[in-house]
């Protein structure tokens, strides 16, 4: 009978639909199926409807093309009621905060993206400490977040927190200056600082090597900490493998005998959309000819993009998370318990002093006081003697 109902089997399945034998094998599947490898499906799932939000500060002298970089990497205007000022306003002109904030859609996924501009920096006469303002505004957000976190309602925390700094170097110095050293110094324990050589296209490409070379050396020198690349891991695909490679070559990283020896990136912005052989590109027309802005042989305009959108954009938060803020909420944790502690001692009804160590002077009026005192017992004790021999 066995050996009837295998022919028949066989037969049943070939008469069935190829719907009905691809759901019987699924069948046969889920039996040896548990389901947690869909977890990281349930993640996109969750990631994806609920947004991504990414703070990004763009910090620099003004007239080195911030905002025209901005409008570049993002394809959005987020200066439209921007007021030029003249240069009588410039120099009355005080180190500021503005915050731009827009949501982008790009098939399917949101971003809320914040640009913290800073207009008025290193335009001054005298910029002795003219990143105080910066560095304020970056403690008050970890500030806000560190209450928030602290608080009931831990549902809905809003995440201000500077996740990345592009830092705009000027590319008519020769390195970096005074002011420049002084806000990276200020700033780098805080917020991950990207330094960019600005409108690389001053520069012939020797020139922009040298400077590069002089502002690696130079961060070097003064102990900056510049945002460092992560090691790729080994199951990572070969395509973004080979993309963190021409990402670190570029900038110097496997030339270079330390890490943290990582060039700029040297960048040009446009929003301008010129012809070149043929083609519609978004670039500078000079008479001698275009510069494109998406062209690696002329910028590092897409190197920066990649890095800062399509590749590192998680990381940096995770950075300015696990690294930047725990620092801050440790010191803010440190600082609380050692104060709650000197408020305990100066409450206290009867304060616990240390016992103070006896100098030779006091230690002779002790021993001066015991002689004494052994007198008067022996004085006592003949007294008591002489009256019970009466």
């Amino acid at each position: 009978m066995d050996s009837l109902a295998a022919p028949q089997d066989r037969l049943v399945e070939q008469l069935l639909s190829p719907r009905t034998q691809a759901q019987r094998r699924l069948k046969d599947i889920d039996k040896q199926y548990v389901g947690f490898a869909t977890l990281p499906n349930q993640v996109h799932r969750k990631s994806v409807k609920k947004g991504f939000d990414f703070t990004l500060m763009v910090a620099g002298e003004s007239g080195l093309g911030k905002s025209t970089l901005v409008h570049s990497l993002f394809l959005t205007d987020l200066y439209k009621d921007r007021k030029l000022l003249s240069a009588e306003e410039r120099i009355n002109q005080t180190v500021e905060i503005l915050k731009h904030t827009v949501d982008i859609e790009e098939k399917g996924v949101k971003l809320k993206l914040t640009i913290v501009d800073t207009p008025g920096f290193g335009d001054a006469v005298n910029n002795s400490e003219c990143w105080k303002p910066i560095t304020d505004y970056v403690d008050q957000q970890f500030e806000q977040y560190f209450r928030d976190e602290s608080g009931l309602n831990r549902k809905n925390i809003q995440d201000n927190r500077v996740h990345c700094c592009l830092y705009f170097i000027s590319p008519f110095g020769h390195g970096l200056r005074p002011v420049d050293v002084g806000f990276m110094k200020a700033l780098h324990e805080k917020v991950n600082i990207v330094p960019l050589i600005a409108k690389a296209d001053c520069l012939v490409p020797s020139e922009i090597r040298k400077l590069k070379d002089r502002i690696r050396e130079e961060i070097d020198k003064f102990g900056i900490h510049v945002y460092q690349f992560p090691e790729c891991d080994s199951d990572e695909d070969e395509d973004f493998k080979q993309q963190d490679r021409e990402l670190k070559t570029r900038l110097g990283w496997v030339l270079a005998p330390l890490p943290q020896e990582s060039a700029p990136f040297a960048v040009i912005g446009s929003n301008t959309v010129v012809e070149a052989k043929g083609q519609r590109v978004r670039g500078r027309l000079y008479p001698w000819g275009i510069v494109e802005v998406e062209n690696q042989a002329h910028c590092d305009f897409v190197k920066l993009r990649n890095m800062l959108i399509r590749t590192h954009m998680h990381d940096l938060k995770d950075v300015t998370c696990d690294v930047h803020y725990e620092n801050y909420r440790a010191h803010c944790i440190q600082q609380m318990t050692s104060k709650l502690t000197q408020d305990s001692r100066m409450e206290s009804p009867i304060p616990i002093l240390p016992l103070p160590t006896p100098d030779a002077e006091t230690e002779k009026l002790i021993r001066m006081k015991d002689e004494e005192l052994r007198r008067m017992q022996e004085m006592l004790q003949k007294m008591k003697q002489q009256m019970q021999d009466q």
